[in-house]
């Protein structure tokens, strides 16, 4: 074979590592028995007998009844036997096996036998828990003082070896990819120092990990152990092999004796440490020689791992506490300003800090309706706006998103790697692609494992082989983040609610005004229409009267009298002129538009010829684009040249050259007009009065009007889905320009 090959052999055996039937052994360790009993015939179907003194004193136990398997040692306790329930493990006690000393009785349950251990006992060490309560009570003191989770583990460490003697105690505790970090190592100088390495997830594989939720501690006393296996009477036939999932004694996979003399270690002991069900961590004990454990010292054991347990996760949930309090703060102070404001981005840009620090980050980003709004330290406009595309394209349906690792997801991301390589997102629309985002940056650090994680070594004969180093071996990791945590990812979909709630309240109170304004509207149109016409007829009435007035008392009048005819006359013509434009302006809020095809370039002709019949031999230049045919109300549109021409004509009246231009563009998705002229123009800052009804800039003694033909411009485009703005500067011209769609935008 060759090294190649090798290689490809020991990558496809390691693969099976962790599909390897570690719960169905077939076999124990050689410290005492096993007997494998049918819970409905209460007959001992297997056994495995480690010292064959026993068979010698008491029998085969192979086949008999369980009240007779040992000289009847089980007798007394087959109501505890018949009442076991499936999962459950019970310990009975110890039971004087003649002159072999006293065991242990275990009696586990699984879902299909009864398994019934006795564990040899252990020279030396505690026999009872009586004897190590001055210890659990030295240890639950110490643990009631600790400060924090450190601490806790640190006296994890220590206690656990005062108790058991290995040589090197470690609390080892797994990430989110079940990769262990050693935080806590008590020690003497026999084995080396394994604080603060990290070890692979393929080191403890899953069934693993699944195992330690159903036994809490595992002892292996000799790496080098013979397994005794499981004997079946010889005439029985095939079965499933015995689940030994809840027994002590159960044998343990060979690769995973390999890896401990690997690791020099004669010995190990592990205590699972859970919190609400999932696995923690684990307290791991190594000696470098063979040792036994007494199960009164492995149940003080068990139980100071679930004491940790339980005081890890109540610090833990405390400082969690403090961390929403404190969140919960400055969430409030956000909703304060954003509760004060229009517009939630702009509120929380003048929180930038208080937002930053709620999720404990250094830079942030809004990015709502195309518009981007950065904070801190984060990356350009632009790769902000790519990446709320890329989380509207990849993560749909999404409230909260956070990697501390984004080019491993998003390669493009290498290019600000420093300013975020850890992202935070929650979706704050569900009809734009908008996003509140949090950046941390860039944090290169040195990882110390033991032994290189990805380096995968064959073993000689074996059909597993686990890894053979352990010297630590460093890792410097780039274009990584710190974590986010679950306070973290809290806080954000808070505000992300927090901010839909406004939103969602605004635009309520929104329709609810454009309701009342619609309606307010519609009776002003109705009034204003009702007055504009009932008024037409009396001031025709008075300009025709006082015309025939004039006509026919005309030698009889002098001078004054004629003079305040003439006022009553040019008055009453105004004042019908202004009713006709309110008029006028009226219907075009309540006509129904008519879309037609519309040659924009016949129209203007049209408008310019009409007007040059009262220019009285002025000089105009005027320059007129080649103008497209649009889809749009045609007497409408004609009223828009008209008011807009007409007013290029009336300012520019008092230039000796007049200059009056035309133009079209095509932006986008919409016809873009202009006229610009060279008169008299007017200031920006009036800008917003231009196309208000009723509103002037200029004085009605240098030019004549009503105020009202830019008004009913901007009614017009914007009926027909357009815009309307101005440019202007005083005695230097205006620009006055609108839009029109592509395609027909006409609104009902």
């Amino acid at each position: 074979m060759t090294p190649s090959t090798q290689d490809d052999a020991a990558q496809l055996d390691l693969s099976g590592c962790a599909r390897e039937p570690i719960h169905t052994p077939g076999a124990i360790q050689p410290y005492g028995v096993l007997l494998v009993i049918d819970p409905h015939s209460q007959r001992v179907r297997e056994c495995a007998v480690s010292d064959p003194a026993l068979v010698e004193a008491f029998g085969d136990p192979l086949g008999e009844d369980a009240d007779r398997a040992l000289g009847g040692v089980l007798a007394p306790f087959l109501k505890q036997l018949k009442a076991a329930a499936p999962g459950s493990s019970v310990h009975l006690g110890g039971v004087q096996l003649a002159a072999l000393g006293r065991y242990q009785l275990l009696v586990h349950r699984s879902e299909r036998d009864l398994l019934v251990e006795l564990e040899a006992p252990v020279e030396g060490q505690a026999g009872s828990l009586e004897e190590l309560y001055p210890a659990i009570r030295a240890m639950m003191a110490d643990i009631e003082t600790a400060g924090d989770s450190t601490e806790l583990c640190r006296l994890a460490a220590v206690h656990v070896r005062a108790l058991t003697g290995f040589d090197r105690v470690l609390v080892y505790r797994f990430d989110p990819e079940w990769n262990g970090t050693v935080v806590a190592e008590d020690r003497n100088e026999v084995l080396p120092s394994y604080l603060d390495l990290r070890f692979p997830e393929s080191d403890i594989p899953a069934q693993a990990r699944a195992l330690y939720q159903q036994m809490r501690v595992r002892l292996i006393a000799d790496a080098n152990y013979e397994p005794v296996p499981l004997r079946a009477p010889p005439a029985a036939g095939p079965a499933d092999p015995t689940d030994l999932s809840l027994a002590v004694l159960r044998s343990v996979s060979p690769v995973h004796l390999q890896y401990m003399r690997n690791m020099g270690t004669g010995a190990s002991m592990s205590i699972a440490l859970l919190q609400e069900g999932r696995l923690w961590g684990l307290v791991s004990c190594h000696s470098q020689r063979p040792r036994r454990v007494s199960y009164p010292v492995r149940t003080a054991c068990e139980f100071l791992g679930q004491v940790q347990s339980l005081q890890m996760s109540l610090k833990e949930r405390a400082q969690a506490m403090e961390m929403r309090v404190a969140r919960r703060a400055m969430l409030v102070k956000l909703l304060g300003r954003m509760a004060g404001t229009e517009e939630f981005m702009s509120a929380l840009g003048q929180e930038a800090q208080t937002l930053m620090a709620l999720a404990e980050a250094s830079g942030a980003a809004i990015v709502h309706k195309g518009r981007c709004i950065r904070l801190g330290c984060c990356p350009a406009a632009d790769d902000v706006m790519a990446l709320a595309q890329w989380l509207a394209r990849t993560r749909t349906g999404e409230e909260v998103f956070s990697t501390d690792n984004l080019v491993a997801m998003l390669p493009e991301a290498a290019a600000f790697a420093d300013r975020a390589s850890g992202l935070l997102a929650v979706s704050i629309s569900q009809l734009h692609d908008s996003y509140l985002m949090w950046f941390r940056p860039e944090v290169v650090r040195t990882v110390r494992w033991g032994g290189e994680p990805r380096k995968q070594a064959a073993g000689a004969g074996l059909p597993l082989s686990p890894r053979h180093s352990f010297e630590a071996w460093k890792e410097t990791v780039h274009q990584q983040s710190l974590p986010w945590n679950e306070a973290d990812r809290e806080a954000a979909l808070e505000i992300r609610t927090a901010i839909v709630d406004i939103v969602l309240r605004k635009a309520e109170e929104m329709a609810e005004l454009n309701e009342q304004l619609v309606r307010s509207n519609r009776e002003l149109e109705a009034f204003s229409y009702s007055v504009s016409h009932d008024l037409r007829a009396p001031f025709r009435h008075i300009v025709g009267y006082s015309e025939l007035l004039g006509s026919s008392a005309a030698e009889r009048m002098n001078e004054t009298e004629r003079r305040y005819l003439d006022t009553i006359v040019e008055s009453a013509k105004s004042a019908g002129t202004l009713v006709d434009d309110l008029l006028s302006f009226s219907q075009m809020g309540r006509s129904t538009l008519g879309p037609a095809t519309v040659d924009m370039a016949t129209l203007v002709a049209d408008v310019r010829r009409n007007l040059e019949l009262d220019l009285q031999n002025r000089s105009i230049e005027w320059h007129v684009d080649p103008l497209p045919r649009v889809q749009a109300d045609p007497a409408m549109i004609a009223l828009v040249w008209q008011n807009l021409l007409a007013n290029a004509v009336k300012f520019t009246r008092d230039r000796a050259q007049a200059r009056i231009e035309v133009r079209h563009q095509t932006e986008d998705e919409e016809h873009h007009f202009f006229v610009r002229d060279n008169g008299c123009g007017f200031d920006m800052r009036y800008v917003d009065k231009l196309f208000g009804v009723f509103q002037r800039l200029h004085h009605a003694d240098e030019f004549e009007g009503t105020g009202i033909g830019l008004a009913n411009v901007r009614r017009i485009i914007s009926r027909h889905g357009g815009r309307t703005w101005a440019e202007g500067e005083p005695d230097h011209g205006a620009t006055l320009h609108f839009t029109l769609p592509l395609i027909s935008g006409v609104r009902p």
